[in-house]
């Protein structure tokens, strides 16, 4: 399955970087071409820089590493274009005050994967994944010795899960999935398996006992 990674912020530009490290090629787009294709000339060969409509298109598996409001808008904008993908939700809906005190943009009771697996089209196939860690562990945590750090996961697509699970390895952690959407709440920021609550990148055993 072909794999785009729409975002080249924090989180894409890592992902991307474990994801070709792993042997994974893969499509990267954001609105600024030019920094894209500096991104993958910097990955090397397995990495191909294309528009966000390019992506769309040509995808099986489209990871949107940009902010939660960003993902509502390219919902809204290719709508039924995403049947039929895997469309994989890392965001993490957080604002930081003058203090620098984080706090979420949406009620302390909802989900980020929720709310966006209800925006998608009928046939789309949501997951949550690649942001229960945070952007520097995606880098410093991947191909952990002698034990891989966990990756959770959250989806009710059995099939769609299996891509994500296999996309996990690939980036160098090991899959853990936490149940369906309705989890996604659990490995987002605030959430008891995320690693700013946790306070470290757990293993696979010590992720399972969490779950």
């Amino acid at each position: 399955m072909t794999t785009a990674i729409i975002g080249t912020g924090a989180i894409g530009s890592r992902l991307a970087a474990d994801l070709t490290a792993g042997g994974e090629s893969v499509l990267l787009a954001s609105r600024d071409l030019d920094r894209t294709r500096e991104l993958a000339d910097r990955l090397g060969e397995r990495a191909t820089a294309t528009t966000v409509d390019q992506a769309v298109e040509m995808a099986d598996v489209l990871v949107l590493a940009v902010w939660f409001d960003t993902i509502k808008e390219l919902i809204a904008q290719y709508g039924d274009r995403l049947a039929g993908k895997v469309v994989v939700d890392p965001s993490n809906p957080i604002a930081v005050d003058d203090q620098g005190t984080f706090s979420k943009t949406i009620p302390e009771d909802q989900s980020a994967g929720v709310i966006i697996a209800g925006l998608l089209p009928a046939g789309a196939r949501p997951v949550k994944a690649f942001g229960t860690l945070l952007a520097p562990s995606l880098e410093s945590e991947a191909r952990r010795e002698p034990e891989r750090g966990a990756g959770f996961f959250a989806t009710d697509d059995q099939g769609a899960g299996e891509e994500v699970a296999r996309l996990i390895r690939a980036a160098g952690f090991d899959p853990v999935p936490v149940g369906g959407i309705d989890q996604s709440i659990r490995i987002e920021v605030f959430g008891d398996l995320h690693e700013g609550t946790l306070g470290r990148v757990p293993t696979v055993e010590e992720a399972r006992a969490l779950v």
